[in-house]
């Protein structure tokens, strides 16, 4: 598989007919405009690069901005200078489409677009890891239970959240909290990990609100290192330092492999089998969002779709799955193409 190009990690800030005008009349003078998930960011580029091939002319817009970032500006409104695609490594969240309603964005096409896992990865020649959620909670929480009350997280090494650890300092680097990966290893490693300990699990039962604020709180006394929005950084950061740990997308671990290695979860390896089936406990589903109305006043823009879409970009052969995605089973992918084809708009998250 080949290594990611430079181009398709750095920003890409060129529209189809140049930068946003502030015009009137719809989307169409800033070309196609696709932000949000670093995830999805090289996903997204691939098709862009490839869309442009086939119809010629400069390829989509695309920009890595985080997943709540790119959504944030989805929401702002319709129309030229807005995005016409949120990127995004999460579902939308309830709060986010209610600020996309009330800016007049009411009509929006959810696109499962594959899947992808979250990985917890060190440098080829560290140590070997086989995680159980809560030492992932119990190692990266700002507070943990002590008695019936809790305490700053004192846990230094990974053999002292749990015997037979590697002994070696705890050092994570991860994504920020703008990050839909941020947000899905919270949900998917940090929720789970937290419920799985006897007194947590109770709070959870008894003050939902005060659990996930505990459960979704990192401590940042710099054994969780926030690392910007360039999962690719934090794989290049692993090799630099030794006994360090990154939490990223599988697909730039598929990208790296002669660099580093993923930890098993559960006994689990992250691979396209168990992220496809769900049996690697840290899978997530990937998305885009699509203003309706853009469909009608950007141009290309429906074609762009049809190709994230296709067979050659989405299918199980298909180029996106040589970046690292996993696709869709077939019934699933031509379900999403025919609620694509009904102008389906989603409905309101629960």
């Amino acid at each position: 598989m080949k290594k990611l190009a430079a181009s398709a990690i750095a920003l890409i800030m060129v529209a189809a007919c140049g930068g946003p005008s502030g015009g009137t009349g719809g989307a169409a003078s800033q070309g196609i405009w696709a932000t949000g998930s670093s995830t999805v960011f090289p996903f997204a580029t691939r098709v862009a690069e490839t869309f442009a091939q086939r119809q010629g002319g400069t390829a989509p817009r695309v920009e890595s901005a985080g997943t709540g970032g790119g959504i944030a500006a989805f929401c702002a409104g319709v129309g030229a200078g807005t995005p016409d695609i949120a990127n995004a490594s999460r579902p939308m969240k309830a709060s986010e489409f209610d600020t996309c309603v009330a800016n007049g964005v009411d009509q929006i096409l959810e696109i499962r677009i594959g899947s992808d896992g979250i990985v917890i990865a060190t440098a080829r020649n560290g140590a070997d890891f086989d995680f159980q959620l809560e030492d992932l909670y119990l190692a990266l929480a700002a507070q943990t239970p002590n008695g019936a009350a809790f305490q700053a997280n004192p846990n230094t090494a990974w053999d002292q959240v749990r015997a037979g650890l590697p002994a070696q300092a705890i050092t994570v680097y991860g994504p920020p909290p703008t990050s839909g990966t941020r947000d899905a290893f919270l949900e998917l490693a940090m929720t789970p990990g937290a419920e799985a300990i006897p007194g947590l699990a109770a709070l959870a039962e008894s003050d939902e609100d005060r659990f996930e604020t505990i459960a979704h709180t990192v401590r940042e006394d710099g054994r969780w290192i926030d690392s910007g929005e360039n999962d690719n950084a934090i794989v290049q950061t692993l090799t630099r330092t030794p006994g360090a740990l990154g939490v990223f997308g599988y697909s730039f671990l598929e990208e790296n492999m002669t660099s580093v290695k993923a930890a098993s979860i559960r006994g689990v390896q992250p691979n396209a089998t168990t992220i496809a089936d769900g049996s690697y406990p840290l899978s997530r589903s990937l998305y885009i969002y699509v203003k309706i109305s853009h469909l009608q006043t950007t141009p290309g823009l429906e074609g762009f779709v049809e190709e994230f879409l296709s067979d050659a970009a989405a299918g199980t052969d298909g180029y996106l799955a040589d970046r690292g995605m996993i696709p869709l089973p077939a019934d699933q992918l031509a379900a999403v193409r025919a609620a694509v084809r009904a102008r389906t708009a989603m409905v309101r998250p629960s």
